[in-house]
């Protein structure tokens, strides 16, 4: 494996941190405030891996009409306060980003999500520390997933060709966006059905961060 790839990039929530029950949790909660009539599991099936902003459209159709200008904002604070309070690191994550660093793997972050998410999320799991500098978000780029710049900004950062890039994903517009950028991309299935990774183009799926080590290891 070290041969054929210089660099491993994450994508961060649901590879990195568990913050999508957390996240959409508080999406449900406040879209029934507003009308909706959805519950927290078709809440992750229709959202997850998408940026709430970009789906005003789909919320709007969903409530039958504009979306309040305050609802934005307070969004994003109730769901930065839950996952302050209550996010976990993905099983299994910190043991393989320590082998990430002993087998020399240059490694950095690429999500969807702003850096000041990742902040709350990376900060509270104890994660942040171990892979700053090179955390990357969608506030930094023209086009979130699954356009592959924020793909593209990370292997640029490290000074790596997206094709010696092994991205590590766990959502079909994620896995779309490192293809897109030209990299390898494996899927994460822990929470996400294998065929949606495999149909989105991810080489292969795992759904233990276990078996991604010892892969790492040949």
């Amino acid at each position: 494996m070290r041969a054929r790839f210089d660099a491993i990039l994450f994508d961060c929530d649901g590879v990195l941190v568990d913050s999508e029950p957390v996240t959409c949790g508080v999406l449900a909660q406040m879209l029934r405030e507003l009308g909706a009539d959805i519950t927290d599991e078709q809440t992750i099936e229709r959202f997850v891996g998408k940026t709430v902003r970009e789906e005003t459209a789909t919320i709007e159709a969903m409530i039958g009409g504009p979306i309040p200008d305050h609802w934005y904002p307070q969004f994003l604070q109730r769901r930065d306060a839950a996952l302050a309070a209550s996010v976990t690191a993905v099983p299994g994550i910190a043991e393989l980003i320590q082998t990430v660093r002993a087998a020399g793997f240059a490694h950095a972050v690429a999500s969807g999500a702003d850096r000041g998410k990742m902040r709350v999320t990376l900060g509270r799991t104890g994660l942040l520390e171990h892979l700053m500098p090179h955390v990357y978000g969608a506030d930094q780029v023209e086009r979130s997933k699954p356009h592959p710049d924020v793909y593209l900004l990370a292997a640029r950062s490290l000074g790596i060709a997206p094709n010696r890039c092994l991205v590590v994903e766990d959502t079909p517009t994620g896995t779309r966006a490192g293809v897109a950028a030209g990299a390898t991309v494996l899927g994460f299935c822990a929470r996400m059905e294998p065929r949606k990774l495999l149909a989105a183009g991810a080489s292969m799926v795992f759904d233990d961060m276990a078996q991604l080590r010892q892969l790492l290891a040949h």
